[in-house]
């Protein structure tokens, strides 16, 4: 799949314009303001500087939509690198309600220094929260998005599941 282009474009006193026309044709643009809104606008065709607002979104929501719409292609590209790379997997780890890491932070397990393998994702209901930090605390039923190796993925659910 080809890159798609996306043009930057600085607007003084706003903030920046993000723009890139999709596979119809249209000429899409999310304008990221000073302020931390964000507004999605659609071109016209028969006049390129001429924008219609779609919708607006503050920060948190521009952060929600984010993790809808990036999460899981982040997580199916990391699936494809590891038919790409021999010995390279991907895995799930589900956090149980008996794990000692249930209410604990991310970091506690040094399941990366202790396997080699990567949380790359934690699956929570429907949320997907892409490249967790060591802070960001497990809860029961969590699913853990793990690359690494075979082996490594394993070792992570023992750790996870018993400590």
């Amino acid at each position: 799949m080809e890159p798609m282009e996306v043009k930057e474009v600085l607007l003084p006193g706003v903030g920046l314009r993000y723009e890139f026309d999709n596979r119809d044709g249209a000429r899409i643009g999310v304008i990221a303001r000073r302020s931390g809104d964000f507004e999605v606008v659609v071109y016209a065709a028969d006049d390129p500087d001429q924008a219609r607002p779609v919708f607006r979104l503050t920060d948190e929501e521009a952060d929600a939509l984010a993790q809808i719409l990036g999460a899981p292609r982040m997580v199916e590209r990391f699936a494809d690198l590891t038919k790409e790379v021999p010995g390279l997997d991907a895995g799930q780890v589900a956090v149980g309600a008996a794990s000692p890491f249930v209410d604990r932070a991310l970091g506690e397990t040094r399941a990366r220094t202790r396997t080699g393998a990567s949380i790359v994702a934690i699956v929570r209901d429907d949320d997907v929260l892409a490249s967790p930090g060591p802070q960001e605390v497990l809860r029961a039923h969590d699913v853990l998005v793990v690359i690494g190796t075979e082996e490594g993925i394993g070792r992570v659910r023992h750790i996870v599941d018993q400590g």
